[in-house]
C-alpha cells in the first residue's frame, strides 16, 4: 500500500468521530479536503473503508482493521514527538492535560501557575466527563489525566495527590440545615440530585450508601456539577458533591453543607496516565509541581476543611 501519513491521520479522525464534519473541525480542514484524503486512501488500499447509510457512516471490516493500525501509528508518532521535544529541555514542549469536570476549579489554577513558571510550554486543557477521560487514556490522546479513582481493569498508573471530600449539600432553607448530627437513615429518606450513571462521584456515593445498608433515592440526574448545585439551590433536592467545587456558593451562602453521619465521604484526586508511557521533562515537571503545589490552589471557605467540618 502506498498511502501518506496525512491520509492515515485524516482517516483516523473520521473513524473515531464517525463524522466527516467533526473530523474536519478537529483537523482544521474543509470537509471536501477530508473527503478527498479518505477517498485517496481507499483507492490506495483497494477496499472501501466506510459504509454510508443516509447521513450516517460506519466502518467496514477493512476500515475497522485499518483504524486499529492507524491508532497505533499515531501513538508512536506522538511518542517520538514527545521524546524529541523532551530532549530540548523545558524551554519548549507540549503538555496535554485532561481533567474531570469536578476537578476544573483547582486544575485551572494549577495550570495557570505552572504556565507562568514555564511560559514556553504549550498547554492543552480538556475538561470533560469520566467516560471521555478513559477513552483518551485508552487511545493515548493525553499526557496526564486528573480525576477521581480510576478503574482497576485498565492498564494505568495512578498516583493520589490530594484528598477529595464529598459532602452532602442542601438549600439553606431546607429543614435539615442547622442540625448537628443527621443520621444517615434520615438523610436517605430525602431525594437527591446526582450525577449520571457512570460518573466516578456517582459510583462512590452509591457504594457508600450500600455499605451502610441504605438505599439512595434519586430525584434527578445531571451531567454536570454546576447543574447539580443550581438544582439544590433551587430546592429540587439534596446533592453530594466535592467540597472543592463549593467555594463561591458557600461564601455567598447560597448552599449549605449538611452535618450528616459518615460525611464527608473521603476520596482522593489522582494523576493518571497509561502504564509504560514515556515521561518527558515537561510531564515530569508537571507531575512534581502537582505533588508539591496542588493543596495550595484549593480554596475553601473559612470554617471548612478537606477532612471534614
Amino acid at each position: 500500500m502506498n498511502f501518506t501519513f496525512r491520509q492515515l491521520k485524516t482517516f483516523e479522525a473520521v473513524a473515531r468521530q464517525l463524522s466527516f464534519t467533526r473530523a474536519a473541525e478537529e483537523l482544521f480542514l474543509t470537509q471536501p479536503a477530508v473527503s478527498m484524503q479518505v477517498r485517496q486512501l481507499e483507492e490506495n488500499v483497494g477496499l472501501p473503508l466506510f459504509e454510508h447509510m443516509g447521513r450516517r457512516i460506519d466502518l467496514t471490516d477493512a476500515g475497522r482493521v485499518l483504524h486499529g493500525f492507524a491508532q497505533r501509528i499515531n501513538e508512536i508518532v506522538a511518542e517520538a514527538d514527545e521524546v524529541l521535544e523532551g530532549m530540548k529541555g523545558l524551554r519548549r514542549g507540549q503538555l496535554r492535560v485532561s481533567v474531570a469536570s469536578t476537578a476544573n476549579h483547582f486544575a485551572t489554577r494549577l495550570l495557570a501557575d505552572f504556565s507562568r513558571q514555564f511560559p514556553e510550554v504549550a498547554i492543552t486543557l480538556d475538561v470533560t466527563n469520566r467516560e471521555t477521560l478513559l477513552k483518551q487514556l485508552d487511545s493515548n490522546e493525553t499526557d496526564v489525566v486528573i480525576m477521581g479513582e480510576p478503574p482497576s481493569d485498565m492498564d494505568l498508573e495512578a498516583e493520589p495527590f490530594m484528598e477529595n471530600p464529598l459532602v452532602a449539600i442542601a438549600s439553606p432553607e431546607h429543614p435539615l440545615c442547622g442540625e448537628e448530627s443527621i443520621p444517615l437513615a434520615r438523610l436517605a429518606k430525602e431525594r437527591f440530585v446526582l450525577r449520571e450513571q457512570g460518573s466516578g462521584t456517582r459510583g462512590a456515593i452509591a457504594r457508600f450508601f450500600e455499605q451502610h445498608g441504605q438505599t439512595l433515592r434519586t430525584g434527578m440526574e445531571m451531567s454536570a456539577n454546576e447543574a447539580i448545585k443550581q438544582a439544590v439551590e433551587a430546592g429540587l433536592g439534596l446533592g453530594i458533591v466535592s467540597l472543592h467545587t463549593l467555594e463561591l456558593e458557600l461564601e455567598a451562602k447560597r448552599i449549605a453543607v449538611l452535618r450528616a453521619e459518615g460525611f464527608p465521604i473521603l476520596r482522593d484526586w489522582y494523576m493518571v496516565h497509561r502504564r509504560g508511557k514515556r515521561s518527558t521533562p515537561v510531564t515530569q515537571a508537571f507531575h512534581d509541581y502537582v505533588l508539591a503545589e496542588a493543596a495550595r490552589h484549593v480554596r475553601l471557605p473559612s470554617g471548612y476543611s478537606a477532612s471534614g467540618g
